[in-house]
């Protein structure tokens, strides 16, 4: 299959010198600066090893400034060193002499990861700005200067646009890393695929973009049908003119801002997809720490809506296994809480289940497979969060926008027939 992009197999990097931007973003410790979870380094394993002859040089950015775990880049290089059996070397410098003057010592099949690029103010102030501007900045004309070739692998970024992720566009061939391309055949081929029925399962709390999602997919029937559940099911009850009772309203306006402007949305598209868009039935509340089930016709409940209820479960479930593509994104409760894990739990097992091709992504989705025990039935889990859901909902990544721009630019270039 032809892509509009470059990959890895379109080069020799062998003996090149390669910038390979990642997203290993991840949670630490703040009193230590100890990571506490390496899932993020992971990932990227398999792009990194594919480059084993290279000369790499690792750009990342870690949490952001104001925030407690806004720190260097050291503690993920000692953990990169361990997972990958040798030295990945930390540079305390982006594109200062140091730094320059380290990648320019590298050796065939040595790593060193740069410092923090959020680090530096060129990051920040020309977030957005034009490809053309970008690649003027500082950062990118130093670093071009010492390198042959970009990889960009930082799909749980791709919906940003910044000089380290996109800067490199103009200046020299961009090329998607393992787990860039993965993403973006695998979720394209979700969109795109013919099968049918195709279903959307949106759920979680950060309900407003699963609004945007909802109404591209079921405008550009890129589904058949889109299955409600946690906080897009009750902005999408309360659209229905259903009281949810106070306590679930007042999270969902302290999560959503223009809450009430959500549900408007949510009004005009029950009124042009009603029968493609399935809201529960019944949900499960949190009486004093214990499971309830009602009736949404019992509503409002003075307790917190936190579950779908069985009806709604058995009703979902059929309609997961008459599925031939699904696409997951966000938890059907408060997972985390045993008491409430079971909707989540069962549509997920669902989706295990079943043999249509799968797609989940978003952060609370991943932990919830995680905690499941399910990732390896499901056929793509997502990196991203905010990047799968632009895609979905049918918006252009600023990355995949470099890198096509690249491969225009450089196509004629010195790449493998």
């Amino acid at each position: 299959m032809t892509k509009d992009f470059f990959t890895l197999d379109d080069f020799d990097l062998a003996g090149k010198t390669v910038l390979l931007r990642v997203d290993i973003n991840s949670p630490v410790n703040p009193a230590t600066g100890e990571l506490l979870n390496d899932a993020r380094l992971r990932e990227h394993m398999v792009t990194i090893r594919d480059l084993h002859r290279s000369r790499v040089a690792i750009l990342a950015h870690q949490s952001r400034p104001g925030k407690d775990d806004f720190t260097t880049m050291e503690q993920h290089a000692i953990r990169l060193s361990q997972l990958l059996g040798k030295q990945v070397r930390y540079i305390d410098g982006l594109f200062n002499n140091t730094a320059l003057e380290a990648i320019r010592g590298l050796a065939e099949g040595e790593i060193i990861l740069l410092e923090n690029t959020r680090f530096y103010a060129e990051e920040d102030a020309l977030a957005d700005a034009k490809i053309e501007k970008m690649a003027k900045s500082h950062m990118v004309k130093r670093l071009s200067s010492v390198a042959k070739y970009f990889v960009l692998d930082a799909f749980a970024a791709a919906h940003r646009a910044q000089p380290s992720l996109v800067g490199f566009a103009d200046v020299m061939p961009v090329m998607a890393g393992r787990v860039m391309e993965k993403e973006l055949v695998m979720v394209g081929r979700a969109l795109t695929s013919a099968e049918r029925p195709k279903i959307a399962m949106l759920g979680g709390i950060k309900a407003d973009d699963s609004i945007a999602v909802a109404k591209n997919m079921l405008a550009g029937n890129v589904v058949d049908k889109v299955l409600t559940t946690g906080g897009v099911a009750n902005m999408f009850l309360a659209a229905k003119g259903i009281e949810l009772g106070k306590p679930s309203v007042e999270l969902l306006r302290k999560e959503i801002e223009d809450y009430d402007d959500y549900v408007e949305q949510c009004k005009e598209l029950l009124l042009a997809y009603k029968s493609r868009i399935l809201v529960p039935t019944d949900v499960a509340v949190n009486a004093d720490g214990s499971r309830k089930n009602i009736q949404v016709t019992e509503l409002p409940s003075p307790h917190l809506i936190s579950d779908i209820g069985l009806d709604t479960i058995v009703a979902y479930r059929q309609e997961i296994a008459a599925a031939k593509n699904v696409i997951v994104n966000g938890p059907a409760g408060i997972f985390e809480e045993e008491e409430f894990a079971l909707g989540t739990r069962e549509l997920f097992n669902a989706v295990a289940e079943s043999e249509a091709f799968s797609v989940v992504g978003g952060g609370h989705t991943i932990a919830a497979v995680d905690q499941f025990g399910i990732g390896d039935r499901i056929d793509h889990v997502s990196t991203g969060g905010g990047a799968l859901l632009t895609m979905l909902a049918g918006k252009e990544l600023p990355l995949v926008e470099a890198l096509k721009r690249s491969k225009k630019k450089f196509g004629g270039g010195q790449h493998k027939s």
